[in-house]
Parts: structure tokens; sequence; C-alpha cells
């Protein structure tokens, strides 16, 4: 097996620290593979020798309509590379990319195997009115299915794409994100950080609509607690908004945005409480990252990751308490406020939720999940 990883770039992300995960167990292993990019950023560390591709050197910042028109382009391009390397199994992880894979495909008599990846809940991701929500749903409905293989992260985005977005069942599959546990425990905390005085909550994501950042800053405000500290660690367009807000609603000694950082768990071993508001996920690693650091988890009950992650077993429009932290239903304030005043007052309740984490969190071991996936792809028909 000759294995092509295709992504747009390496920046700070889930998908893109899952790429990095793939690359170094296939490099441990002596699997062959090249990792094939459209931008250069890389911010994750590689394994020393790997084989590195441009099939263009875009701008980040780039509309999402010429991102759009380029996709056949790039798709040319990218089969030649294929053709060229040798590439008998090629993988995407994120939309685009999946995109410019099965297209390729298509535009080469060269012959390989097309896996897609399929990392978020399309139907909520591309719920957004515009361009681009629609152009993403019509493709991933028309180009997905003429995969060789999809593989989700949950059995929720699993169930969207076979319902929603016609691939047939028998091409889906279905393997959970991977975390490094071992590169986690071996991180020693910075504990001179926050204060001890305060309740420091963190929380790890894009700053962009879907991660719906602006509910977390309000159910801070909300609740008129001195002692609650957020600290928000990500990039993204929604940076000035974000920054507006903690200032129009005086917030400032209260909310941080910390910008990226590749080593976030220095920050999450020494907090009391992991808080995310995402409306639609696809399995949301940075739960599993909270839960290998010993925190309790306080997150929406989006689709979907959450409430398998976190084994819920009874749906409800109220907090729902589950053995690792609680879930509340999305896009919903005063519920996230509810569920912070409850981890304030509940000490007892974080130490068990810290306690299960860590038990829970064994079931995701990189190793474990990452041999599970490359078995899969080798033996893709």
């Amino acid at each position: 097996m000759m294995l092509g990883i295709l992504i747009y770039s390496l920046s700070g992300g889930g998908a893109e620290r899952q790429a990095s995960y793939i690359l170094d167990y296939c490099s441990k292993n002596n699997i062959d593979v090249h990792l094939i990019l459209m931008n250069t950023t890389i911010k994750y560390e590689l394994p020393e020798g790997l084989q590195i591709h441009y099939i263009e050197k875009s701008d980040a910042s780039e509309s999402g309509v010429l991102k759009a028109l380029k996709i056949p382009i790039i798709a040319y391009k990218y089969s030649r590379l294929l053709k060229k390397l040798k590439i008998t199994h090629s993988v995407s992880l994120l939309t685009r990319p999946n995109f410019i894979n099965v297209i390729a495909s298509k535009l080469t008599s060269y012959k390989f195997k097309v896996i897609t990846n399929e990392l978020a809940f399309p139907t909520l991701q591309y719920s957004y009115k515009g361009f681009q929500s629609n152009f993403n749903k019509t493709l991933i409905k028309s180009l997905y299915k003429k995969s060789d293989m999809v593989i989700g992260n949950s059995e929720g985005n699993a169930i969207d794409l076979i319902t929603n977005f016609k691939v047939p069942s028998e091409r889906m599959e279905v393997v959970h994100n991977p975390i490094d546990l071992e590169k986690i425990y071996n991180i020693e905390p910075i504990d001179s950080f926050f204060d001890d005085k305060k309740f420091n909550m963190i929380t790890l994501g894009r700053l962009d609509k879907g991660k719906n950042h602006i509910m977390l800053i309000n159910a801070i405000h909300k609740l008129q607690n001195p002692l609650l500290r957020l600290y928000i660690f990500g990039i993204g367009p929604m940076q000035e908004e974000l920054e507006q807000l903690i200032e129009k609603l005086d917030i400032n000694a209260q909310v941080f945005l910390m910008g990226f950082d590749p080593n976030p768990y220095k920050y999450l071993k020494s907090a009391n409480l992991f808080i995310f508001g995402s409306n639609h996920e696809g399995f949301p690693n940075v739960l599993l990252e909270a839960m290998a650091c010993g925190l309790p988890i306080l997150s929406t009950n989006c689709q979907s990751g959450p409430s398998e992650i976190m084994k819920l077993e009874t749906v409800k429009d109220d907090i729902m308490v589950t053995d690792y932290g609680i879930l509340v239903p999305i896009k919903n304030t005063e519920l996230m406020a509810k569920g912070i005043r409850y981890f304030v007052n509940n000490k007892a309740f974080t130490e068990d939720c810290k306690a299960n984490g860590k038990r829970r969190i064994e079931d995701f071991e990189k190793d474990k999940i990452l041999k599970e996936y490359l078995t899969l792809i080798s033996n893709t028909k």
C-alpha cells in the first residue's frame, strides 16, 4: 500500500491533528505515506523524512467562491501527482479535500482507492445561509457516494451521511478519533498560570459561528460571578467580533482570547472545567483531550459526538448530568449558565467526573484506533 494523505493544511484544528497522528503512525509502522497539502501552514510536529507535496500554495483568506472554482483544476493536478507517486490509497480529510479526491479519480485512467473522511455533521455544519453552504451540501450529496469508502468519526455523522447525503451504507464506516494519551500524560501542567482562588474554565476551538463562543461569553456575563474565568484558545474569523463583545459586556477581567497553542494540555491540566458551546460536531477531539487531562466536561449536546463520548442515556430540555460531566441543549445560554453554576456548587461531582473520565478515555487510545483505521483502509474493496 502506498498511502496519500490529502488535507488543506496542518494549521491548528482537530482534523489537522488527526492527520498528524496518522502520519506518525505510518512512519513508526513502516507504512509508505505521502502528505499532500494546498497551503503551507504546518503547526504540528511531523515524522522526520516525511515526503510533503503541494498541489497549490493558496492563501487561507481566499473567498469561498474562488475556492469552489479552483476545485476541478486542483483535482486535475492531484490526479497527476497520484499517478506520479504511484499512490494506491488516497485518503482525504475535510470537505474540500474530499471533493478533490473524488473528482481526481474521475480525471485519470490511473486507478487508486478513494477514501473520504467526514469529521463533521454536514446537515448542521452547512445549515447556514449562503453560497458556500449550498455548494458544499450539493457536492457532498453528489460526490461522497462515489468514494470507495467514507469514514465517519461518530455514529451520528454516519447516519447523517447515509440518510441525508445518499452514502451507501455498505461503504460507510465509523472510526472514532484517536487521542495521544502517552503524549498528554507526559506533559507537565502550567501551575503558575491560573489564580487558584478563581474558577478557571477553558475552551478550545476555531473562532467561528459553529463553535458558538458568543454563548459561552454571554453565560459568563449572565452569572455575574466575579470568581469565574474563561480562557478561549483558538483563532478564526470571529476574533474581532468576540473582542468587541467582551468589551461591550465589560468582562475583560473574566474572559480571555488566548490564540492558538499547539500544546493546550499544560493549561487544561491546571484548569477546573472544560466548557464547549459548539452547535454541531462530528466527534469533538477536544472533549477527549480534556478528559485525558483530568477535566470534567460541560458541553452542548450537539449532533454528533458529545452524547457518544459521555454516554448520555436520556435527552431532555435541561442540564443532563452524566458520569463525565454535563450536557446542555445547543444555543441555550440560560442552561449553559446553569451548568456552570452546578459545577461551581458541587465539588464532589466535579471530582467524580475527573476519575470517571480518566477511565473512559482509554477507549480512544491512539494506537488502538489508528490500527483499526489503517486496517480498514488497506482492506478497502
